[in-house]
């Protein structure tokens, strides 16, 4: 094993890496100081600084994005919290709940039709999602789902399942076949092993898969605008679109909306922490 450089030129290296990653972090972290500093200085923008900071902190954008009612006084912010809420998660745990099984067949059997099947799925990660607004509208619009809740989650699981099912796929490759074996002599049917033995294996590969579908439907603006009118049943992105009109912006209360956004990604990130980066890697394609 190498050992690590020493003395006088070692320590300059490690600075020199130090420096490098101080300044990676400072680019990353100017945009986001800039919208914290925009969502907490009252009236209108700020002036242009290299360094900007809020002279005078106020919560008056945040208080004003949050407390925003409907004309017949309905607390018109909780509404579209709730709707964002409702469409990330089902949409999430729709994809799980299709893909999980569908992964672990493709990972485990092979049956007519397998290769046709996994070359049909990456076709569809081939195509953004809004290539198919149209015939998805008209689709929506025959099942009478257009502008409901419902048909938007159907929209973004036919983008979310094949990505959970590549997704997982390769976690269930990287469990031991003779774990699932192993249980099954002991008595354990099948769906047993499968439940009691590969599910909790691939815990953080579940975990990183839902969150990937959640953050997926939690951040789309492009569909949610255009299957959506009614104000009460938008997402949040598209309520942070109407603070940016064709003549003026109101760039506070977009700040402020963008950092209220943010809180429950950043929450589910904290909570799955553990389990990102098993995640992550367990979903790897082996060579």
């Amino acid at each position: 094993m190498d050992e690590k450089p020493r003395g006088a030129k070692g320590m300059l290296i490690e600075l020199g890496v130090h420096v490098v990653l101080m300044l990676a972090v400072s680019v990353a972290l100017y945009p986001v100081l800039w919208v914290i500093t925009l969502a907490l200085s009252p009236g209108d923008a700020p002036e242009a600084t290299l360094l900007p900071f809020p002279t005078s902190p106020s919560l008056e954008h945040v208080e004003r994005v949050v407390s925003t009612t409907s004309e017949d006084g309905t607390w018109l912010f909780g509404l579209q919290l709730a709707s964002s809420l409702v469409v990330a998660f089902a949409t999430a745990l729709v994809a799980i709940v299709i893909a999980t099984p569908a992964a672990y067949a493709l990972a485990r059997f092979d049956f007519v039709g397998q290769k046709g099947a996994e070359k049909a799925l990456l076709a569809t990660q081939m195509f953004p999602g809004v290539a198919a607004s149209i015939p998805l509208y008209l689709l929506l619009h025959t099942l009478g789902l257009l502008d409901t809740r419902t048909g938007l989650i159907l929209v973004y699981a036919t983008t979310a399942v094949p990505f959970a099912i590549f997704q997982l796929r390769g976690a269930f490759e990287g469990i031991p076949r003779d774990l699932e074996e192993a249980a099954m002599v002991d008595g354990a049917s099948r769906l047993g092993a499968f439940v009691r033995v590969v599910l909790p294996a691939a815990r953080p590969a579940l975990a990183v898969t839902g969150l990937f579908a959640f953050m997926t439907a939690w951040n789309e603006f492009i569909l949610a605008a255009t299957f959506l009118s009614r104000e009460e049943s938008y997402t949040l992105p598209v309520v942070l679109q109407s603070y940016v009109g064709e003549y003026d912006a109101q760039w506070g209360a977009f700040a402020a909306g963008a950092i209220l956004v943010s809180v429950p990604v950043m929450a589910l990130f904290y909570a799955l922490q553990r389990h990102l980066v098993g995640g992550l890697t367990s979903g790897g394609v082996k060579g």
